[in-house]
């Protein structure tokens, strides 16, 4: 009877991380009321916004009445003990931050800044997509990305094989194929 107990205390972290800089409609769409209460469906128990320079501030609140608790900050040193504890990582599109997250094995929503200037960022966010390594979604798709979502059939990344970037770096600079 303990361990049915145990396991519905046991926290199931979101982390969301905007990177260095302002991605507010990020942080707005994981601060709707329909995105938390889809999280908490799906058993997440917190979620945690690495929000960096942005102007809009999430709501704090603590977990109650069939929703997540919800934290934010701006910045930290590093990101890795929030990547490394979280269940599932909602991420702007920069390569660091996807490799980071995928290395470490954890499910990972990738959601696209529009309003970048030649946003190359989102090429790579959906060519890991369409090979089923990570969920790509627009601050306007979040929900419906999280409702659909099976985390279960996301393909591990093997970090070791760089010819797959190489190859889309290759093409973006629109050097000739091997």
């Amino acid at each position: 009877m303990g361990d049915i107990d145990d396991i519905a205390k046991e926290k199931r972290v979101v982390f969301v991380t905007v990177g260095t800089t302002s991605f507010d409609a990020l942080v707005r769409a994981v601060d709707t009321l329909e995105v938390k209460d889809e999280l908490f469906k799906k058993g997440y128990t917190d979620i945690l916004i690495q929000m960096g320079r942005g102007s809009y501030i999430p709501t704090r609140a603590t977990a109650e009445n069939g929703s997540p608790a919800l934290d934010y900050f701006t910045f930290s040193s590093s990101i890795a003990d929030y990547l490394k504890s979280a269940s599932l990582v909602i991420s702007h599109a920069g390569s660091g931050s996807i490799f980071e997250t995928l290395r470490l094995g954890k499910p990972l929503i990738v959601v696209v800044n529009e309003d970048l200037m030649d946003n190359h960022q989102s090429e790579l966010a959906e060519e890991l997509a369409e090979r089923k390594h990570l969920y790509c979604a627009r601050p306007q798709t979040l929900y419906k990305t999280i409702s659909d979502m099976n985390p279960g059939s996301l393909v591990p990344y093997q970090p070791g094989d760089a010819k797959p970037v190489a190859k889309l770096i290759y093409r973006y600079l629109g050097f000739p194929e091997e």
